[in-house]
């Protein structure tokens, strides 16, 4: 183009006016070279810039599943993060708001370098990369509330940065409306050749349970062992750890006509069974007993909650309060381990926050306040006489009898029954009959006992020794999905046991002859099993409606020749929190509930 232009000027008599078009257009032409340049590193600058934005937040997720990974190893490691995670604000994605609380976090003995803060702070590198880092801010101050960690992020990669809030859930037992550890009948021996799961070899004759035609299981479902099932309904994602080549399951059978046949396929709304690993069961809820000392509030124990000894009863009140009846019971709060020293009167407030032991052994018991967003528990009398708890059996305390007796003599001879001094067992009631198979006396006087009923106001979770019977309906006040929303959680290191007492005859008790029962709770049985008392001799009950979750070592049975048909709901607030300091899994993992991306907290140079 430049010698075509150069020929036209040599033809042209207008040689000067050519000369000047010849150099503009060589300007023009310069500068589009140098724009063209220029663009090109431009462009090169933002597809680096843009490749850094981009590599800044999967450097925040790896931080994510990094900190998940520190918790599936040690899960004491809630309790570490630097000094400045002690935030007062942060985003709280579960209501899209911002929460105040402050984190409690101490720095641990092997340096971690993503608590890293400030400028000279240090950032940890991504493993496998050349220059993504991460650092995080741990907060905790609603984990020992309902069992929930928040952690903010920011990832660094060259000069950008990009910051994630991630809430994180323990993977436990109220992921599911109804979980098992073995499907079986519960032999309560040890040494039964029973403790063993289906695939594993358990013997023909151990009683597998099944689900039956009528039961509806709106939630999500998990057994460590084979499940047998008979045309159930199962709303949500069952999974087993029963591995076969085909089904997840066993048929099982039905009479028809007189005759044995096998029933039809359970109804899955689409879905299938699935294998799931397994899932451990603690060995003892007695972590829940360490929430009631005092001699931990500098570390462990914050806010201790309540003890009582001895059969216990407790009703809750829809405002907010509970009545407790609790004859043995000396001290509601302990110190050492073993129990060394006991106390009942809070210096701090001079109340009682637990109830006066005086008002505990009396016939109206003391009404006190829910222990809001923390734990019950109920222990045995204790057989360490050193312990501040201690009483004698012998020495049995107003109106607790022990052991049934004879007394007087000829026609005046009376069998007097036993009274674990809170009305149980009651009148007309064939006790005797409802001793489990292992032995263990119904109602006895000194037993770890919790007998419950009421409308939960507040945030709780109630754990007992021995046995929790659950006495009547147990509801909410509400059930919002806020900080309004009420809690509650039972754990029973024996059975939790749907009271349901027959008289003497065998036959229903007219006064408690209640038509379906209402069970709103999440409900572990740490060894043994959740069932129904008196399963196989009362009739046809109506529905067992369980709100909530239900997890148990051993399947219990609650129908059969009568009692109840299950009607099982997931309660739908368990996917991001729990009951507070209800008890998780031996092993676990923290899953993501819901994350959301704030504004960067740190500049590249680490600095807010």
């Amino acid at each position: 183009m430049m010698r075509r232009l150069m020929r036209k000027v040599n033809s042209s008599d207008e040689s000067g006016i050519a000369l000047v078009t010849v150099i503009a257009v060589g300007a023009v032409l310069t500068m589009l070279v140098v724009a063209g340049v220029a663009f090109s590193l431009g462009g090169f600058k933002k597809s680096r810039s843009d490749e850094n934005w981009n590599g800044a937040l999967a450097a925040a997720y790896a931080g994510v599943e990094e900190y998940q990974s520190r918790l599936a190893a040690n899960p004491a490691y809630v309790r570490f993060g630097n000094a400045l995670s002690t935030y007062t604000s942060y985003v709280n994605p579960s209501n899209s708001a911002d929460k105040s609380g402050l984190s409690k976090v101490s720095t641990p003995v092997i340096a971690n370098p993503a608590f890293g803060v400030g400028a000279s702070g240090t950032w940890a590198k991504v493993p496998g990369s050349d220059d993504a880092y991460y650092r995080y801010e741990v907060n905790n101050s609603r984990y020992d509330i309902e069992g929930t960690l928040t952690i903010r992020v920011t990832g660094r990669v060259g000069d950008q940065t990009r910051s994630i809030v991630a809430d994180l859930k323990q993977d436990g037992f109220v992921n599911y409306v109804y979980f098992t550890d073995l499907e079986t009948a519960d032999p309560y021996d040890v040494n039964s050749s029973c403790y063993l799961h289906a695939w594993e070899g358990r013997p023909s004759g151990c009683g597998d349970i099944l689900f039956r035609p009528t039961d509806v299981i709106d939630g999500a479902v998990h057994s460590n062992d084979t499940m047998v099932i008979c045309e159930a309904e199962f709303k949500k994602q069952v999974t087993t750890e029963y591995n076969p080549s085909n089904t997840y399951y066993k048929n099982g059978t039905k009479t028809v006509g007189g005759r044995t046949v096998a029933c039809g396929a359970p109804k899955l709304n689409g879905l299938t069974i699935k294998f799931s690993e397994h899932i451990q069961m603690p060995p003892t809820n007695n972590d829940l007993r360490k929430e009631t000392r005092y001699d931990l509030t500098a570390t462990d124990v914050p806010l201790p909650g309540c003890l009582y000894t001895g059969p216990t009863s407790i009703v809750f009140k829809d405002n907010g309060t509970m009545v407790v009846k609790s004859p043995w019971t000396k001290a509601t709060q302990i110190s050492g381990a073993p129990a060394r020293a006991g106390r009942s009167l809070d210096p701090a407030t001079n109340t009682y926050p637990c109830g006066n032991p005086t008002q505990l052994k009396s016939s109206a018991g003391a009404t006190v306040n829910v222990p809001n967003n923390n734990a019950i528990f109920v222990q045995t009398v204790p057989t360490d006489s050193q312990d501040p708890n201690y009483t004698a059996r012998a020495s049995a305390p107003s109106p607790v009898a022990c052991d049934g007796k004879y007394t007087g003599s000829g026609r005046n001879r009376v069998w007097n029954k036993p009274n674990n001094g809170i009305g149980y067992p009651v009148a007309d009631e064939n006790w005797a009959s409802e001793s489990p198979p292992s032995g263990t006396k119904a109602y006895d006087c000194q037993a770890g006992d919790l007998f419950v009923e009421g409308k939960v106001d507040g945030k709780v979770t109630v754990a007992a020794e021995n046995y929790i019977y659950v006495v009547n309906d147990l509801s909410y006040e509400s059930t919002t999905d806020d900080d309004n929303g009420d809690l509650l959680g039972l754990v029973g290191q024996s059975a939790v046991i749907v009271w349901n007492p027959v008289s003497t005859s065998n036959s229903c008790l007219s006064t408690y002859c209640d038509y379906n029962r209402v069970i709103q709770a999440a409900i572990l049985s740490v060894a043994h099993t959740f069932t129904v008392q008196n399963y196989n001799v009362i009739g046809d009950r109506g529905e067992l409606r369980v709100l909530g979750s239900i997890a148990q070592k051993f399947r219990g049975i609650v129908a059969q020749s009568g009692g109840y048909v299950k009607a099982y709901k997931y309660d739908v607030r368990f996917v991001d929190k729990a009951p507070p300091k209800f008890l998780a899994p031996a092993s676990t993992t923290y899953g993501v509930t819901t994350w959301v991306e704030i504004n960067p907290v740190f500049k590249a140079n680490g600095s807010y």
